[in-house]
């Protein structure tokens, strides 16, 4: 069997992806591996022969697929974080992850590690595979064929990563007595961010207040009715009489309206009875004169700008009332930038549905189909960008390369979204199909290559590795939650995220997000996740050489 596998490398490649998925789908202690069984399972097969080895191109072509759609999904929110938080959360990350990295090189010493096998660990147990791959490009273009002794200690390290983060979470949300769901609904209150399940109401406006001025008015000078400037609400439809309307910045609002209010649920609750009383009536069922529709965004011209630009009200009498992106409902504002494979809830007149259908496109087929030229010219701007040297102190130079590269590359064009006819940001589905693609051919590329390595790294340094990547986790995590938490005040569901982030986790994200009952946790993860991202492949360079 092992002579069949080494003569195809394909064969080789599905065994290790196919056996490594449903290896990580076995949940012990209500836990998974996931994804990272294929490196598990990538070592065990490099163990038995030497032969049993994928070529270097499947490793390398996976990790810039990997990182290149990291890197467009996370732009718009990295960016965004930076403008609304300034620089104390990547403040915070740059000094974890350099206590992080100080205690692996410490321990590392303490206990005789070599660079690259600290190197490994310090990647595994903050669970970065690409800064993992980084290590093995800076040894390959030192001369280093093999490479795999970081790898060893990577794989090694990663559980041990992992359980050690959710365990500080959970104990310290324990010690303090932390209230996740309060502190979550509170967050979300007062920035409008990451709220609950985006829902409608139907209010009889009772108020004089909200009268005689125009919506536009109204949303712009908030403090006039009392409602808080954080709150994000959307007037959908309103109902005069037997007529029905759709909202424009223009209405005017008149006592008996019956106004259809579409925002987070509870947000809803707060802003509903600024407006009246709840009514009876439900405007939505009737759909002879407006009517409403998911439509997917299809169309290239559409995706990348900002609702503002489309002019929807003025061309077609519509409004968009909430975006679905993946599986999260957004209550959708004049600045937000529509996706390609956004499902956006227009409510407009019955006779101009099917003009907005054409206008967005609203076709799944054109959703599933990646934009090779997009892609390609992207990933191309990103190697070209990592063969750039980076000057060091003492002369050193340090280059992003094939992983660094990419991932900048795409955090800079996914906030650009377009530029002229070029369209940056995939569909949705698209996004995630290339990145579990890309990770597995790599996470299957490096574990065949190492394996044969595995054992004598485990007999050398294996009490040593398992010691430092408990000890680099635990610091990483107490420094996050006590700095974060106890003296920064920042909530505890956004802390956890900012965690998730730090480790660049998604186990650990929803954990946090189960805890928190709620997307609040994604907040953090996207304000820290490209800075620890790139720091980590750069600190992880450094240990190499230490």
């Amino acid at each position: 069997m092992a002579g069949v596998l080494a003569a195809s490398p394909l064969l080789l490649l599905f065994a290790v992806t196919g056996i490594g998925y449903v290896v990580g789908r076995v949940r012990v202690g209500g836990f998974t591996l996931g994804v990272a069984a294929i490196l598990l399972v990538g070592l065990a097969f490099g163990a038995i022969d030497p032969r049993l080895a994928l070529p270097g191109f499947v490793y390398e072509f996976g990790l810039v697929l990997f990182v290149y759609t990291v890197g467009l999904a996370s732009g718009p929110g990295f960016f965004r974080s930076l403008r609304r938080r300034g620089l104390r959360d990547t403040a915070l990350a740059v000094g974890v992850l350099a206590l992080a990295a100080g205690i692996a090189w410490g321990l590392g010493r303490l206990f005789g590690l070599p660079g690259p096998v600290i190197a490994g660990v310090f990647a595994g147990s903050l669970t970065n595979t690409p800064a993992l791959a980084a290590v093995v490009e800076t040894l390959q273009a030192q001369g280093h064929q093999a490479a795999t002794a970081p790898v060893v200690g990577y794989s090694l390290a990663y559980p041990a990563g992992v359980l050690v983060m959710i365990a500080c979470m959970g104990a310290c949300a324990r010690a303090w007595r932390v209230d996740f769901r309060r502190e979550a609904r509170e967050f979300a209150r007062a920035t409008g961010e990451g709220g609950d399940r985006v829902t409608n109401c139907d209010v009889e406006v009772t108020r004089p207040e909200v009268t005689g001025v125009t919506v536009a008015e109204l949303m712009r000078r908030p403090e006039r009715w009392g409602r808080p400037p954080s709150v994000r609400v959307i007037l959908s439809r309103l109902k005069r009489g037997g007529q029905q309307m759709v909202v424009t910045g223009a209405t005017v609002l008149q006592l008996g309206d019956v106004v259809t209010l579409v925002g987070p649920e509870e947000e809803l609750e707060q802003v509903a009875p600024l407006f009246g009383v709840p009514s009876r009536e439900r405007p939505e069922l009737d759909r002879s004169q407006i009517d409403f529709r998911r439509i997917f965004v299809s169309n290239r011209a559409v995706a990348g700008k900002p609702i503002r630009e489309l002019d929807l009200r003025a061309r077609f009498g519509a409004v968009i009332t909430r975006i679905k992106r993946g599986d999260v409902d957004l209550v959708p504002s004049a600045s937000t930038v529509l996706e390609l494979g956004d499902r956006v809830r227009v409510v407009a007149p019955r006779e101009r549905l099917a003009a907005l259908a054409t206008f967005f496109g609203d076709s799944y087929r054109e959703l599933s189909e990646i934009d090779l030229p997009s892609v390609s010219l992207g990933i191309g701007l990103g190697l070209l960008l990592g063969l750039i040297p980076v000057p060091l102190p003492a002369g050193a130079t340090l280059r992003l390369g094939f992983a660094g590269g990419p991932l900048v590359a795409a955090l800079v064009l996914g906030t650009l979204g377009r530029t002229g006819p070029i369209v940056w940001i995939q569909p949705h589905n698209a996004n995630l199909t290339l990145r579990q693609m890309g990770l597995a051919l790599f996470l299957a590329g490096i574990g065949t290559r190492s394996g044969y390595a595995l054992l004598s790294t485990l007999e050398q340094a294996g009490p040593g590795v398992l010691v430092t990547a408990v000890a680099v986790a635990a610091g990483a995590a107490l420094g996050t939650l006590v700095v974060a938490y106890r003296l920064l005040r920042i909530p505890m569901p956004v802390v956890t995220g900012m965690l998730a982030g730090l480790q660049t986790q998604p186990a650990l994200l929803a954990f946090a997000t189960e805890q928190a009952g709620s997307e609040i946790p994604h907040v953090g993860y996207a304000t820290v996740y490209p800075t620890a991202m790139i720091l980590k492949m750069l600190l992880a360079q450094l240990l190499v050489s230490r």
